[in-house]
């Protein structure tokens, strides 16, 4: 199947954003109906261009000023294995400059601040937002934050802003490595026996990673993240970042400490104008013993709690889907393409 569209180099020579373009655009556009808005989508492991299939139903579905264009990162396809959130954060920081300044560059009486970017991750892209958005290269910015003599007023940051964030099947990889484990052949149910395999290869890949071996990969033998197929191998480094707790990849565990969780998710409203967080009710990355609706009331809580804005409306728990809802039936895809379709209409307007 053909999908029209634009290819922007955003880092050349490298890196590149895919804008998909309606097929059947309006016969007689305005003016005021050329797109000036952007959604930015970023996938997950494994992930590349067009292999989540929802962005393409979103992208036909949006109003005539929206665009949706999916992002390409270094980690993209295999390349996760090597990588890391920092890196994604840098590189995703270089599309929204892109496209910001493609944006002031195409006119449409627009400047910065005006023409719309929103962030849209699913699975690990949602990981990689986060750290966009509140991990260390905002550092400074936090820092500067919580200074008594800092003006609210101001918008310094480290990173450009964006406008909204909208975080699909965002899942604790280190819960749902360990749940997988934990039903395994090798372990059998059995939680001791999960345990210890699971403490085996954190201790190893912490090892390597303070001997300044992070960057080798590890051997297979015991790397229960590896399937039997899988001939790729993985870091050090994003195997400790990945399954221990606190690790850079952990922002969604179910049981994170409300002070971390005020540290990330609190610190979301000085970032992004809005959030919108979606999980499917059949994502098999949750494990059965998460409760799905009280994690995300317990981080809309928190993003509230900071003076943040959270659409519930639209956004929780989307019933019969999936992870990346490929395979889900089309009632379930539209639902979700309508929920952000729906929340990109509205920004602008308070929500509940």
């Amino acid at each position: 199947m053909a999908h029209p569209g634009i290819l922007h180099h955003y880092f050349p020579p490298r890196l590149s954003a895919f804008e998909h373009i309606p097929s059947s655009p309006s016969p007689t556009p305005t003016h005021d109906a050329r797109p000036q808005n952007l959604i930015l989508f970023i996938g997950g492991l494994s992930d590349g261009l067009l292999t989540v299939t929802y962005p393409s139903l979103i992208a036909a579905s949006l109003p005539p000023t929206w665009r949706l264009a999916e992002v390409l990162l270094s980690s993209s396809y295999e390349g996760w294995r090597t990588g890391s959130l920092a890196r994604d954060a840098r590189e995703l920081g270089e599309a929204v400059k892109y496209f910001r300044k493609r944006m002031r560059e195409q006119g449409n009486g627009i400047g910065e601040g005006e023409g719309k970017i929103v962030l849209m991750g699913h699975s690990t892209g949602c990981q990689d937002i986060m750290e966009y958005l509140v991990g260390p290269l905002n550092a400074a910015a936090a820092a500067k934050h919580a200074d008594e003599h800092h003006d609210d007023n101001e918008k310094e940051t480290t990173t450009p802003h964006v406008d909204a964030v909208i975080l699909q099947g965002g899942v604790s990889d280190r819960e749902a490595h360990f749940s997988a484990l934990l039903s395994s052949p090798s372990v059998g149910g059995d939680p001791v026996l999960a345990q210890r395999k699971y403490d085996d290869l954190v201790s190893k890949a912490q090892a390597m990673t303070s001997d300044g071996r992070g960057n080798e990969c590890m051997s297979r033998e015991g790397h229960f993240i590896l399937a039997d197929e899988d001939e790729n191998q993985i870091t050090a480094y994003r195997t400790y970042s990945l399954l221990q707790p606190g690790g850079d990849d952990d922002y969604f565990s179910s049981d994170l400490s409300d002070e971390v969780l005020g540290l990330t998710f609190g610190a979301l409203p000085r970032r992004a104008g809005r959030v919108m967080f979606l999980l499917g009710s059949r994502d098999p990355y949750v494990p059965s013993w998460v409760d799905r609706e009280g994690l995300l009331r317990r981080w809309t809580e928190v993003v509230r709690g900071a003076g943040g804005d959270v659409d519930t409306v639209n956004g929780g728990v989307v019933p019969g889907a999936a992870h990346n809802l490929n395979d889900d039936e089309e009632v379930v895809r539209r639902d979700l393409v309508q929920r952000v379709v729906r929340f990109v209409e509205g920004l602008g307007e308070s929500s509940e």
